[in-house]
């Protein structure tokens, strides 16, 4: 997972979002989005080119031990919860673990 931490300094409200309405990226002093890479349709405000600081990204690691994940058994005895718009599963005691519904 990377953090991503932003200059305390810059101005919000001068971003310049990407002209594509599927894309969540900002448009880069090189005139193209930072996130698909496209180059931005429209006229870019006067002195965008000398933007303040770019974001700076710490990229953190986790280790994952096998132990994180359910083996494969354990994963098809699942029994779901019986309410279709819940995600719970059912615990050791009868109830789901996210709403707490009885089986």
């Amino acid at each position: 997972m990377a953090e991503i931490i932003f200059n305390e300094g810059e101005d919000w409200d001068k971003r310049v979002l990407c002209s594509d309405g599927s894309c969540i990226g900002t448009i880069g002093t090189d005139g193209k989005c930072r996130e698909c890479g496209k180059t931005y349709e429209g006229v870019l405000p006067q002195g965008h080119d000398k933007e303040t600081a770019e974001p700076v990204v710490i990229e953190k690691t986790n280790p994952v031990s096998s132990e994180d994940f359910a083996s494969d058994n354990e994963w098809d005895k699942r029994v779901l919860c019986s309410d279709g718009s819940c995600i719970g599963v059912i615990g050791p005691d009868g109830k789901c673990k996210e709403c707490g519904k009885p089986l």
